[in-house]
């Protein structure tokens, strides 16, 4: 199958998800960030506000706060890499493009990726090999080769959405690890 036809077919398998189960599933995603496993106080960490039907929450960055670490949230400017800013709680977030909720800081820029220890990736699917696919619009493909060396690379997806093999590309940058609702951080060798 094409990219094109991954996206589609998964995107309408995560609208079919119903409230509560995406509910519960973000609540296990921010006990196993937090659980003094895959996020540590003192770390900084990239991390992203859920839209529509992508696991996680809001809750999940204010737990990671709560819990010692700093975040930084992606803010979109073009077609480039994302810029970043601090989070400083559900009050410091506006609408953004792409029905997405960006920080209201002072904007770091495309470099403030390198001081991250952590970065959780949204995605749509990942497969065994750290293939990440993702909505296509290319910006973490540009931003993710930004990050130091040993920088963990996580994308946040639900159970079932890790596959065998999906498509790539050359300019498709691998993820260190996987983070589900049910079986938590899962590091690819």
């Amino acid at each position: 199958m094409t990219k094109w036809r991954w996206r589609k077919e998964l995107l309408s398998e995560r609208r079919r998800v119903p409230a509560s189960v995406r509910f519960a599933e973000a609540m296990s995603l921010s006990s196993h960030l937090t659980s003094g496993r895959v996020v540590f106080p003192g770390q900084t960490v990239c991390a992203f506000v859920p839209i529509a039907s992508e696991p996680g929450s809001v809750q999940m960055l204010d737990d990671m706060n709560d819990f010692g670490a700093r975040v930084l949230l992606p803010i979109v400017t073009g077609n480039g890499p994302l810029e970043w800013s601090f989070y400083a709680g559900r009050d410091s977030l506006r609408p953004g493009p792409y029905g997405l909720r960006e920080p209201i800081g002072e904007v770091l820029g495309t470099s403030a990726l390198r001081i991250a220890d952590l970065v959780l990736v949204p995605a749509l699917a990942v497969d065994r090999n750290g293939v990440r696919l993702g909505r296509g619009a290319g910006h973490y493909d540009q931003s993710l080769p930004l990050a130091s060396n040993g920088t963990e690379l996580v994308a946040v997806v639900r159970d079932q959405e890790i596959f065998e093999e999906l498509p790539s590309e050359p300019h498709d940058v691998r993820m260190t690890a996987v983070l589900t609702p049910n079986r938590g951080l899962l590091r690819f060798v």
